[in-house]
C-alpha cells in the first residue's frame, strides 16, 4: 500500500506543477484557469487519494475522502465564478492575432 500510496502522490505532483507552469506560460486569464482547474482537479484528486491510502482505514482516511468530495464540488464552481467575474470586469480574451 506504501508504494501505491507514493506512486499516487508522485502523480498528483506532477499535475500540481504543470499547473502552475501554465499559469506562468499561458496569455490571459481565460486559457490559465482552463488550465489550472483541470490539472488541478486531478493532481489534488491523485495526492489526496494518495494520503488516504497511506493513512490507511480509519477516521483519517474519512475525512480526506470529504476533503476530496467537497473539492470536486467546489474547484469547477469556483473556476466558472472567477471567469464569470473577469468577463463582466471588461477582460477581453487574447485573440490570435494579438500574440
Amino acid at each position: 500500500m506504501g508504494i501505491l500510496a507514493i506512486a499516487f502522490i508522485l502523480v498528483g505532483l506532477f499535475f500540481l506543477v504543470v499547473a502552475a507552469i501554465g499559469t506562468l506560460r499561458l496569455p490571459d486569464v481565460f486559457t490559465r484557469s482552463h488550465a489550472v482547474s483541470l490539472t488541478d482537479s486531478l493532481g489534488a484528486f491523485c495526492v489526496l487519494f494518495g494520503l488516504s491510502l497511506y493513512q490507511g482505514f480509519g477516521i483519517n482516511m474519512l475525512k480526506i475522502l470529504v476533503v476530496l468530495g467537497l473539492l470536486f464540488l467546489l474547484n469547477p464552481v469556483i473556476a466558472h465564478a472567477t471567469l464569470r467575474a473577469a468577463y463582466r470586469a471588461g477582460v477581453k480574451p487574447q485573440a490570435e492575432e494579438d500574440s
